[in-house]
């Protein structure tokens, strides 16, 4: 079982970045696409960013164009950095590891995710 641990959240103004870290221990997710979740306050968990393990990436809508995620396999870890960032990003950011590896498949829907991390607190100001 793979376990991920987010980190590089954090207070933020608007317009200004991010780039949170998604870092993998117990074994390699390689071979498996990665996902980035996040949770607002009162509001159910969304979609954000998903990477397979061969590079393609998925973006929802409400960032495309600010985001941007990608991999490190030498080190184990995934990013997402994050541009212009606006107050309604503010969230629990959440990492997961797809449920099948080597999937040519990039999931949004959360039920294909397991090895959920802990999330890392990201608030934006106005």
């Amino acid at each position: 079982q793979v376990q991920l641990v987010e980190s590089g959240g954090g207070l933020v103004q608007a317009g200004g970045s991010l780039r949170l870290s998604c870092a993998a221990s117990g074994r390699t997710f390689t071979n498996y696409a990665v996902g980035w979740f996040r949770r607002a306050p009162g509001k159910e968990r969304e979609f954000v960013a998903a990477i397979s393990r061969f590079g393609a990436t998925d973006y929802a809508d409400s960032v495309k164009g600010r985001f941007s995620i990608s991999r490190d396999d030498a080190k184990n870890t995934v990013y997402l950095q994050m541009n212009s960032l606006k107050p309604e990003d503010t969230a629990v950011y959440y990492c997961a590891a797809d449920r099948f590896p080597n999937s040519i498949i990039l999931a949004r829907a959360e039920q294909r995710y397991a090895s959920w991390g802990q999330g890392t607190q990201v608030t934006v100001s106005s």
